[in-house]
């Protein structure tokens, strides 16, 4: 898989470019963006400014992808950036895309409408990611099990449904709704929610986890054992949400994936979790970061990831994932700036 690709670092094996070959090969990665086509010497030399004959600027290139920074498909093809050159250029040459004040002020909008619950919190932070980039946008969190319990309510939904409103410290809030095995009289379940909060409340999810299936006065009362028999089924696994993704169109709209043999594997990836998912863990906390070509080889291989983790107290990450050419100076200000904002929801 590949490493990291940090705006402003450098690496030790990195080309050291001349003035001259930078501007060519920032131009070229411009028009391969915009366009999707290889580019070809002739284009380059109309559209580069640099002051350089054509088969001046076929050596420069010639030298370029020699450096690994550029490949084409065969000898009489145009160019296009290589994995290696896409990350070069988010290290060397990406420049800041400042999010504007609108931006900034919907992501404030949509977020606040799911702040005290987490996994819509993070289903509409992978909606807004990919409605800002026209990328895919992913999210996830690890498991909440060392959240203490704060606050527990129990709420109607029908005669054999409930609702628990967990709060797990601060703001942070998740809900379940359950089926249970019995319907329950609303004292009924009055009582219940008594019980499960004198047991239940200052221990940690995993704690929860255990007491309801060995906490004697759970067992005793019998409505309570009827809610915990439910909520046992529901954290049969350690609380966590699932890699959320929206925006699946985006990249069926990509030219690098039109056709369904390129594109089929790329799905199959996204609804499988593994590899996105582990590459979603791995993201640095608190700066938003390109993996570029997620496999040398396979159905990522065209594919960049960039992702940050979050900030505070809940261990997730949120990223877009797009063509190698994706716009990643856009990308990077929308993950930071939502990934930024998510932390605080989850932190107040």
């Amino acid at each position: 898989m590949s490493q990291p690709a940090l705006p402003g670092a450098v690496l030790r094996d990195d080309p050291d470019l001349t003035e001259r070959q930078r501007a060519l090969f920032g131009a070229l990665v411009e028009l391969h963006r915009r366009h999707a086509r290889p580019v070809g010497s002739e284009a380059l030399h109309a559209r580069s400014g640099v002051a350089l004959s054509s088969a001046g600027v076929r050596a420069e290139l010639a030298e370029l992808e020699a450096r690994g920074l550029l490949e084409r498909g065969h000898a009489s093809a145009g160019r296009v950036p290589s994995a290696a050159g896409w990350a070069y250029w988010v290290r060397h040459l990406m420049a800041p895309a400042p999010v504007s004040p609108e931006v900034e002020a919907r992501i404030r909008a949509v977020l606040a409408h799911s702040a005290h619950d987490v996994e819509s919190l993070l289903q509409e932070a992978s909606r807004l990611l990919s409605d800002l980039t026209r990328q895919i946008g992913l999210a996830r969190a690890d498991s909440l099990d060392r959240e203490t319990l704060t606050r527990l309510d129990v709420v109607p939904l029908g005669e054999r449904r409930v609702l628990l409103a967990l709060n797990l410290g601060g703001a942070l809030a998740r809900t379940l709704a359950l089926e249970l095995e019995s319907p329950l009289a609303p004292d009924e379940l009055d009582e219940v929610g008594a019980v499960l909060r004198e047991r239940l409340l200052g221990r940690t999810l995993a704690e929860v986890r255990e007491r309801l299936d060995h906490d004697p006065e759970l067992v005793r009362h019998s409505a309570a054992r009827l809610v915990a028999r439910a909520l046992r089924g529901q954290w049969a696994q350690p609380v966590r949400t699932p890699l959320l993704a929206a925006g699946a169109s985006h990249i069926a709209g990509q030219p690098e994936f039109a056709d369904g043999p390129r594109l089929a594997p790329v799905l199959r990836a996204i609804e499988g979790g593994p590899p996105i998912d582990r590459l979603l863990a791995g993201s640095l906390e608190g700066q938003a970061a390109a993996r570029v070509g997620l496999e040398p080889d396979g159905a990522l291989s065209a594919l960049s990831l960039v992702s940050v983790a979050l900030p505070g107290p809940v261990p997730g990450a949120v990223g877009v994932l797009g063509p190698l050419r994706m716009d990643y100076a856009l990308a990077f200000a929308v993950v930071d700036a939502v990934g930024q904002r998510l932390g605080e929801l989850l932190d107040a």
